[in-house]
Parts: C-alpha cells; sequence; structure tokens
C-alpha cells in the first residue's frame, strides 16, 4: 500500500486561501499575450502622447504611423529579449528588475531607430536620446503593468485552488469505492489493495500542491487509475477508449486537469443512462500544440444537473497557466456527444 502522506485537507483549504508569492516563474514574458498586451499599450501611449502635438487628425495619423514603423518591431524585440533574459531578471530586486526591463527597452528601441535614421527616415528627433528614453519608459511601464496584471490574478487563482477542492473531493465516489474495496476483501483480497491504492494516489493527487505544473502523461496515468475504479462499479456500462499519442505526454498542465472532465463524463454521460455508454479520450500533437479532448456518450433520458464548477475550474487554471495559449471549448458534437477540448503549447 502507499504511504498517503501528512497532507491534510485543513492545511490545503489554508494554502489555497493564501496568496502566493511573485517567484521567478509568476512573472511570464514568454506568451503571446504578453506580446498583444505590450503592442496594445505602447501603440496607445504613444497616440496619447502625439496628441499634444498634432495639428488635426491626419496629422495625427500620419505621425502616429510613423512612430509606429519604430515602435512596433521595437517591442517585439523587446519582448524577445526580455523572454531571454527572464530567469536573470526574475533573480534581481523589483527595482533591479524594472531598471533591466527599461535598459532592454532602450536597446530595442536605438537597434530599430539607428538604421532608420542613417536614411533620414527615423520619426521624431534626430538625436538618439530620444528614443533611447521613450522606449526605456515604455518598457518599464509594459514590464510593471505585467507585474501589477499578475498580482490581480492571485486572487482568482486562490478561488481556483478552492473551488477545485470542493468539486474534486467527492464523498459519494469515497463511499461507493470503499464498499467496493469492502466487497473485494472476501472475494479478491490483491484486488481490493489495488483499488485502495488507486484511490490512496487520487487522494494524494486531490491533496496536493495545485500550483506546481505536471504533464499530460501524469494526468493520463492517474485518469486510468480514476476510471480503474469507476470500472468496477459500472462494469460492461462503462466503456472506455484510449488514443494516445506518446508525442503529447510532455506538455504541461495543472494538477488535476484531466481527471474533473472525466469524472463530469462519468456522472453525466454514463451514470444517468440505463445501458452506459462510451469515454474516448484523445491526446495528439500537432507540432508545437498538444491536443486533449475527452468524449462522452449522453443518455437518452434527462441527467442530473451539473454546476459546471469542475469545467470553470480547469478552464481558469489552463488560463493562469498558459495565459492566451491555452485553447478550452465544450459543448455538443454533431453525432450528439458531448466534448471538452483542450489546446496548450507543447
Amino acid at each position: 500500500m502507499h504511504d498517503t502522506g501528512a497532507s491534510t485537507l485543513f492545511d490545503d483549504l489554508r494554502e489555497a486561501v493564501t496568496a502566493p508569492d511573485l517567484t521567478q516563474e509568476a512573472l511570464q514574458l514568454c506568451r503571446s499575450g504578453t506580446l498583444l498586451r505590450a503592442m496594445l499599450l505602447v501603440i496607445v501611449v504613444l497616440g496619447v502622447g502625439l496628441l499634444f502635438g498634432a495639428r488635426g487628425p491626419a496629422s495625427w495619423l500620419g505621425e502616429l504611423s510613423a512612430a509606429a514603423t519604430v515602435a512596433v518591431p521595437a517591442t517585439l524585440l523587446w519582448v524577445l529579449m526580455a523572454c531571454a533574459a527572464r530567469h536573470l531578471i526574475a533573480r534581481a530586486a523589483p527595482l533591479v528588475q524594472v531598471a533591466a526591463a527599461s535598459a532592454l527597452g532602450a536597446v530595442a528601441a536605438l537597434v530599430l531607430w539607428w538604421p532608420m535614421a542613417a536614411v533620414d527616415m527615423a520619426p521624431g528627433s534626430t538625436h538618439a536620446v530620444a528614443p533611447a528614453l521613450t522606449g526605456a519608459l515604455l518598457a518599464a511601464l509594459v514590464f510593471q503593468s505585467e507585474r501589477w496584471r499578475q498580482r490581480a490574478r492571485l486572487p482568482a487563482a486562490a478561488a481556483a485552488r478552492l473551488a477545485d477542492l470542493q468539486t474534486r473531493i467527492r464523498p459519494h465516489f469515497l463511499f461507493n469505492t470503499l464498499n467496493t474495496a469492502i466487497t473485494l476483501v472476501q472475494l479478491d483480497p490483491k484486488r481490493a489493495e489495488e483499488v485502495l491504492e488507486d484511490l490512496s494516489d487520487l487522494f494524494r493527487a486531490a491533496l496536493g500542491a495545485l500550483d506546481q505544473a505536471t504533464t499530460v502523461g501524469a494526468e493520463i496515468e492517474l485518469s486510468r487509475r480514476y476510471l480503474a475504479i469507476e470500472q468496477l462499479r459500472f462494469g460492461r456500462r462503462l466503456d472506455v477508449e484510449w488514443d494516445l499519442d506518446a508525442n503529447a505526454a510532455t506538455a504541461k498542465l495543472p494538477p488535476l486537469a484531466l481527471q474533473p472532465l472525466i469524472e463530469n463524463a462519468v456522472r453525466h454521460g454514463i451514470e444517468p443512462a440505463d445501458k452506459g455508454g462510451t469515454i474516448e479520450i484523445r491526446t495528439r500533437r500537432r507540432r508545437d500544440r498538444v491536443l486533449i479532448s475527452v468524449t462522452n456518450t449522453v443518455a437518452a433520458g434527462p441527467s442530473r444537473p451539473g454546476h459546471g464548477i469542475g469545467i470553470a475550474s480547469v478552464r481558469e487554471r489552463l488560463r493562469l497557466m498558459h495565459d492566451l495559449d491555452a485553447d478550452f471549448r465544450c459543448g455538443l458534437t454533431e453525432d450528439g456527444r458531448f466534448r471538452v477540448s483542450i489546446g496548450l503549447p507543447s
């Protein structure tokens, strides 16, 4: 039997309502969402600034277009450099982090401004001081806005942790599993031990750290254990089809992102159906993306309505981990089945 460890529900609840600190990995710069927000912020600030000296709408649009020829590629270059140096920046004190981001912004602005100045196409001042200072200030503003955004997200992360605990610790599942194990003790002691081991692993994962990433492969293994327990309860009524791509196993997922989706499929697709149904779990890697889907048949009659907390929690934690790089969809397919689809970077 596996050691259940010292983690308790009360410890996990206390951790869930305690906001974590901004660690080295907390401020993510290597994301498409960061680039989009940086581009938008730079253009807005430049546009507002140029309004003060514009002689009219046409003049303002012309000056903004000229400034954008430097600002947009400079912003892209700054994000790339900040992403490459993110681990070094994260080790420094907060003021040093802002100073480093500003210095990279100045370098990015000058790298784009100098070639244009050499052929007399640079917008604005003919001196390097102006683009360097502008790049430094905009970089500091973007960097600090990402920090503020991350701090604003921490309460949402804590709420998602609490929602997870509420949805994943299901008394009826625990009682059903224990009753199954008690029945098997006399008939098949070895199988009863395996059931309790699977249950122990599931609860260890449920009460573990929710702020540490896991992998698709680990989530698949945990889901196999969960379905092995449910298979004993439903027997032939539960048909599980696995279609897995080994190349997708290393992609990062929040802990227990897959098992709640499969549990929903069991509760709403298999349990209410007299003849049971089928659950299909599929993973695929497509270039730099990993696709995961959980599909279940739908009972013909009315099923017990759910609150959608489990699906909402998984969606929120995917967004917290992968930002705009994560894609989450759910709904009925053309053939009347229910499917949850996840797309994430590999």
